[in-house]
């Protein structure tokens, strides 16, 4: 009898196996372009056209060295970055940290839930009201309900909805070769709009949120391994480290390709007829369809909806490790919840507040726009306690970032507190 089991060195095999190895990276990735960053892309489109569309390739490589480092970190020392971070700073220095992580998320949480309730309710005709609610209690439940794994392949599942932004572009009939212009000849901001959208579509791509989470899911693999102490988890195992750098560089492309094609969506519909206020998700939504197309505007909202239920717990779970990892309370998606009471009740409280957030007179538009704002400034300062962490011999075992790795990161933080400064001098 002939064996018909699949080699693995079929395309067929290989192909299954490139999949097999996307895991944290690919979700950490997607969550980034949640629909704080959906917005902040699109306000850059309606605002400046394709004039930002060479950002997409500027923040690829710097994210992807930025969340390798974390991972590694993660892998490595066994620990979540916060934990890594207590044996390089105060304590008080990491809390503050965590305060100011913890506020900006459960802003982005808040707008990020009002923005998915407004497409709800323009596709439905129910009450935004009742998504609002229905959405934030179904993501507290099923974060604490599911074990890891479940919810890793389900945050997973969900980054697939991103593709509605790349269909929707291509709907729009682009010219390609002004398009290819704006992309590879960069238009230097002059402007102080310009710079505020740079530092936003900076601190929303490279986000703290996302270098926390990155470290800490390395962990929850290893504990869902059954290594559940830190010694066991010490030391990074040289091809685990490369089928990662693989996960991080394709979370960290398709993150930024999404980019890509929300600014080029609509700054060849919005901007193209004038439209460069945005209150709303709901107003993006309505404005794309006369342009666009009714099916467009459809995708918009569908990749919308699908993206917040993947970035809310990622906002909300990244400030509960920090404060838990700078405590000392016990914490993980895994951990039972009378174990680990800090851990998720940090994590509901944010979901909670954003939740509240939503029925104030703040402006979600302006709300997701400015705590990317906050971000960007944060972020720079955070790059540098990573940096600290990846060049210590003691903590990384032997097993520190490459030189060009670290070079990477030290020219991403420089960066971003090069543009955090220019907002208050242009």
């Amino acid at each position: 009898m002939h064996n018909t089991k699949k080699s693995p060195d079929t395309p067929k095999g290989l192909i299954r196996r490139f999949f097999a190895l996307l895991g944290p990276g690919l979700v950490t990735g997607a969550a980034d372009d949640d629909p704080s960053g959906i917005v902040t892309y699109s306000i850059s489109g309606a605002q400046l056209g394709t004039s930002m569309l060479w950002t997409a390739l500027l923040t690829f490589p710097l994210m992807a060295a930025v969340q390798m480092m974390c991972a590694r970190i993660g892998m490595v020392t066994g620990m979540g970055l916060a934990s890594a971070l207590r044996e390089k700073m105060p304590k008080p220095v990491l809390a503050l940290i965590g305060l100011a992580l913890f506020a900006a998320n459960t802003v982005n949480v808040g707008a990020d839930l009002s923005g998915m309730a407004d497409v709800a309710n323009l596709l439905s005709g129910i009450h935004a009201s009742l998504f609002v609610l229905g959405f934030g209690l179904a993501i507290i439940f099923a974060t604490i309900w599911f074990k890891y794994n479940a919810i890793a392949s389900i945050l997973k599942w969900l980054a697939v909805s991103l593709f509605a932004y790349v269909i929707t572009a291509f709907l729009v009939h682009p010219d390609w070769s002004k398009v290819l212009a704006d992309t590879f000849l960069p238009a230097w901001p002059t402007s102080h709009a310009q710079w505020s959208t740079l530092v936003a579509i900076l601190g929303t791509t490279i986000s703290p949120y996302l270098f926390f989470w990155q470290s800490s899911q390395e962990v929850e693999v290893e504990k869902a391994r059954g290594q559940q102490t830190v010694a066991s988890r010490r030391g990074g195992d040289p091809q685990e480290l490369k089928n990662r750098a693989i996960d991080v560089g394709v979370g960290a492309f398709f993150s930024n390709i999404i980019m890509y094609f929300i600014i080029l969506t609509t700054a060849l519909t919005l901007h193209k007829e004038g439209i460069t206020q945005l209150n709303s998700s709901k107003d993006a939504v309505k404005a794309l369809a006369p342009f666009a197309g009714h099916f467009a505007s459809v995708l918009y909202s569908i990749g919308l909806i699908g993206v917040g239920f993947l970035a809310i717990p990622t906002l909300a779970g990244s400030a509960a490790y920090v404060f838990s990892e700078t405590f000392g309370f016990h914490q993980g998606l895994d951990e039972k919840v009378p174990r680990a009471r800090a851990f998720y009740g940090i994590l509901v409280l944010s979901i909670v507040f954003g939740m509240a957030l939503t029925f104030t007179p703040i402006k979600p538009m302006d709300a997701l726009f400015w705590s990317a704002v906050i971000n960007g400034l944060l972020a720079p300062f955070v790059l540098v306690g990573i940096l600290l962490v990846a060049c210590d011999k003691v903590l990384m075992r032997d097993q520190r970032s490459s030189m060009i790795a670290r070079i990477t990161v030290g020219i991403t933080a420089l960066g971003m507190f090069a543009s955090g400064v220019a907002i208050f001098l242009v």
